[in-house]
């Protein structure tokens, strides 16, 4: 495949429907979507993360009470005519402007899964590539994952996704690739993919590197999602239908050069704060002498 021939990713999916049950009773009236990093919802790592990567259009995939959300990245007017009347700076909300037209909401009226949040988005990723960033896993690096796989993606096409190696007894937790050959020119980064397993034994897992939350599909996979198939949990899995586009089209994997935090999880969540807190030039320090002055008590 040239790279003449490739269709640029300009879309991407953030399935933001779930129940956020393992956050309650902090998220009964809050999407955890909005729960905060330190100074900024979850959500926003997400969509500066696809931003950096060229994307263009935000299509989120919403259930009922996920309109903060969206209303996340409106513009507040009467909050800027404050900030903007006592002299202050508009700067912190830059992150939070969306381009007129480029943020659009589908509804998932029942959670049957991943595949089926992705499929909810169909009629707007049309014939397109189409990146997905699962919130819940917030990726950090320079540059971010997505930047990462679209710089590869712009080299082979087809469908990639990221990974991480994990230490081998964490594989049953996780989608696991079977690994083929490294293409040369990408410094060993770049592997491809012959086969998808949710959660394997310890013993059957065909590697060590596991699915991380980012995704470029071609949109075929959404004419494999029309099946509507229902795998593992009784729900429709996007593993199941990414595993049978495996040999029809190019299919890689990036080990993602940076750090994960799974925020789905509350230890998760409290790592990231902290780590990203500690990382802050304008806090990191404080942050530093308040852990130690906790860790002492």
């Amino acid at each position: 495949m040239t790279s003449k021939s490739i269709k640029p990713v300009r879309k991407a999916v953030f399935p933001v429907a779930g129940l956020g049950t393992r956050f309650l009773p902090a998220t009964k009236a809050i999407p955890k979507e909005m729960l905060p990093i330190v100074d900024r919802p979850l959500i926003q790592y997400a969509v500066d993360e696809a931003r950096e990567a060229g994307i263009e259009q935000l299509i989120f995939v919403t259930g009922r009470g996920k309109t903060a959300i969206v209303e996340h990245f409106d513009t507040a007017f009467e909050l800027e005519h404050t900030m903007t009347s006592r002299a202050k700076t508009l700067d912190v909300l830059e992150p939070t402007r969306i381009q007129p037209g480029n943020l659009v909401t589908v509804r998932q009226q029942v959670p049957m899964g991943l595949g089926h949040a992705i499929w909810c988005a169909r009629a707007v990723i049309g014939d397109e590539p189409f990146a997905i960033f699962l919130p819940d896993e917030l990726m950090i690096g320079k540059p971010g994952c997505m930047k990462q796989m679209v710089e590869a993606y712009e080299q082979v096409g087809g469908n990639l996704i990221s990974v991480l190696e994990v230490p081998r007894e964490e594989v049953s937790s996780y989608g696991v690739i079977a690994p083929g050959g490294k293409p040369d020119g990408f410094n060993g980064t770049l592997t491809q993919v012959t086969g998808l397993v949710e959660k394997p034994k310890t013993e059957e897992a065909p590697s060590n590197l596991i699915i991380s939350g980012r995704y470029i599909l071609q949109p075929e996979v959404m004419t494999v999602l029309d099946s509507q198939e229902k795998g593992a949990g009784g729900e429709i899995q996007l593993t199941d239908a990414m595993a049978k586009m495996i040999g029809t089209q190019p299919f890689h994997a990036v080990t993602f050069a940076g750090k994960r935090y799974d925020c789905g999880s509350k230890v998760g969540f409290v790592e990231a704060t902290l780590a990203l807190a500690l990382a802050r030039e304008d806090m990191g320090q404080e942050i530093r002498d308040m852990a130690l002055r906790l860790l002492n008590a």
